[in-house]
């Protein structure tokens, strides 16, 4: 019984999957996928409905599963597409089968549906599996990505480097701040790094320990921390708290910041007009020659 009714699903898989994809067009109208162009549509409902009669065959042993997964994700439409999907060929199978028989009694019609569930179902959860283990790998890169510019140490000129710190700061990115600031100065031979905090919203108790422990561990390492981008309502929230951060330097600006920088590797901003008439006098020398 198992094995004819396989066989007629296989043999006239080109009926079914017209069936498929019929009921498919009919549901785009009330989903996400409206939206999606016909060709992106056409060729996708294709591409699943061949993976779906791959696993019928090959009785689930195929590696097309994981990739359409990944290739769903990659195109960001959702699980749901895959499920309904599925549901839409179990409907269509079921009905198609019975449609073949002359006879419908409870227990073909019982047989029908179990044997339909025994392949569907299989294949329903290695495609929530792959998709999951998909979406969760891409995830997981994403947060890699994510982390490293959360934190990211910026080398502007020798010797000086930049920290812009931009959102909210947790105990898990402030982890992340101190590990890059150490390796950063240790990498680019930083004597003096900026942490810029313009971009950070708010500075209570938490962030601001999290900001001296990542300055001290600077100092520790030979290295000079200054603290840029305290803004007004920032400068009132350290004091009403009663934080102490005098234990480094601190600058309203990045520019002032860097001015200080400079000052502390023994450089300094030259005006442009004293450059120019330097020159001035340079050619006037060469033409008297």
């Amino acid at each position: 019984m198992e094995a004819n009714l396989k066989e007629i699903v296989l043999n006239n898989s080109n009926e079914i999957v017209k069936m498929w994809l019929e009921e498919i067009e009919r549901n785009r109208k009330h989903d996400y996928t409206s939206t999606i162009s016909d060709e992106l549509f056409e060729s996708t409902n294709r591409e699943f409905v061949n993976v779906i009669f791959s696993s019928l065959e090959k009785e689930g042993l195929t590696n097309d599963i994981e990739g359409f997964a990944e290739r769903l994700i990659n195109l960001g439409w959702p699980l749901s597409y895959l499920t309904d999907g599925m549901q839409a060929f179990r409907r269509v199978t079921i009905n198609y089968i019975l449609s073949q028989s002359n006879k419908v009694d409870t227990t073909y019609f019982s047989t029908v549906l179990s044997k339909v569930d025994e392949w569907v179902d299989p294949i329903i959860n290695q495609l929530v599996n792959e998709y999951s283990g998909s979406w969760e790998n891409i995830v997981s890169l994403q947060k890699v990505a994510l982390q490293e510019l959360s934190a990211p140490l910026i080398p502007v000129m020798e010797n000086i480097t930049v920290m812009p710190l931009i959102g909210t700061i947790d105990t898990e990115r402030a982890k992340l701040i101190m590990e890059n600031l150490l390796d950063g100065v240790i990498k680019h031979h930083a004597e003096v790094v900026l942490i810029d905090i313009t971009g950070v919203p708010v500075v209570d108790t938490m962030v601001a320990h999290h900001i001296i422990q990542a300055a001290e561990a600077v100092r520790l390492v030979g290295s000079t921390c200054i603290l840029v981008g305290i803004r007004p309502e920032i400068a009132q929230t350290i004091v009403n708290l009663g934080i102490d951060l005098s234990k480094f330097p601190t600058k309203s600006s990045l520019k002032k910041g860097f001015e200080s920088a400079l000052e502390l590797t023994n450089r300094k901003i030259v005006g442009i007009e004293n450059t120019n008439k330097d020159i001035e006098e340079l050619v006037d020398s060469l033409d008297r020659e």
